[in-house]
């Protein structure tokens, strides 16, 4: 025989079931590994992981160990939107990466480009990358097809995106009409980096410490014909960093800085 009291206990059975069943989907929902959003601006049609206030971060562990200063930048650039630059009919669109290494100093990777005479780049020191093609969705699709064939690092399986950092463009209206998206990407601290194609002269991991001593700062007088011109320069070694590689690398450490790191 059921009683009035064996009823009302089996429906609040059924109601706390319920609710364990919608709590447990929910979680389910906010702990996925990624989360597409809307881009900050329509330039930049990308993805970026989830910018949630303790969102988890189990691809950026599984890939590259936990290491706070990545955490921290990762925090840093979801905190400071992308700016874009503009476009007119006549500018193109290109990626490059900053790939970050995390061993006992953090060290980001540069590729010395092939000297080649039509290459307005040619001998520079700059990060992996290039220009869009028809095929890449998007420039970060562009950013990761580029340094693949560039350095041979897939960054589809190794790479963790940390950020986005502000488009450039060049100063310079001698130099070709194009926008360039800087993408921050976290690699395992074992990724080797090898120069891949006719491009590129070869790869160079170099801590960021090394960069922000008060002594690499420095300039470099480039000749023109009819006459030299001096411009702002980072040395590393025998290495000098200067133009459109050195304004995305000013950027990234006014976020190295924002961090604390």
């Amino acid at each position: 025989m059921v009683t009035a009291f064996d009823a009302r206990l089996h429906m609040i059975e059924r109601q706390i079931a319920r609710i364990t069943h919608f709590a447990t989907v929910h979680a389910a929902v906010c702990i996925a590994p990624e989360n597409p959003l809307t881009p900050a601006f329509p330039s930049l049609h990308f993805h970026v992981r989830s910018t949630r206030r303790g969102a988890p971060r189990s691809n950026l562990r599984n890939l590259c160990g936990v290491d706070t200063r990545l955490s921290l930048l990762e925090d840093s650039l979801r905190h400071r939107p992308a700016g874009a630059a503009a476009r007119g009919d006549d500018r193109k669109e290109a990626a490059v990466a900053l790939l970050l290494r995390a061993r006992a100093d953090l060290e980001l990777l540069l590729i010395k480009r092939a000297e080649h005479e039509r290459d307005p780049w040619s001998g520079h020191m700059a990060l992996p990358g290039g220009r869009r093609s028809l095929e890449d969705a998007d420039l970060l699709a562009t950013a990761f097809r580029e340094t693949e064939e560039e350095i041979a690092v897939p960054l589809k399986r190794v790479g963790h995106l940390l950020g986005a950092l502000d488009e450039v463009a060049p100063a310079n209206p001698k130099l070709p009409p194009i926008v360039i998206a800087p993408f921050v990407v976290a690699v395992p601290e074992n990724t080797v980096a090898t120069a891949n194609t006719t491009e590129v002269d070869f790869a160079v991991w170099v801590p960021l410490a090394s960069l922000r001593e008060p002594g690499a700062a420095g300039e470099i007088l480039i000749q023109f014909e009819g006459g030299s011109r001096s411009y702002p320069s980072l040395r590393y070694g025998e290495h000098m960093i200067w133009g459109l590689t050195l304004r995305i690398l000013k950027q990234f450490f006014e976020v190295v800085e924002a961090s604390g790191i």
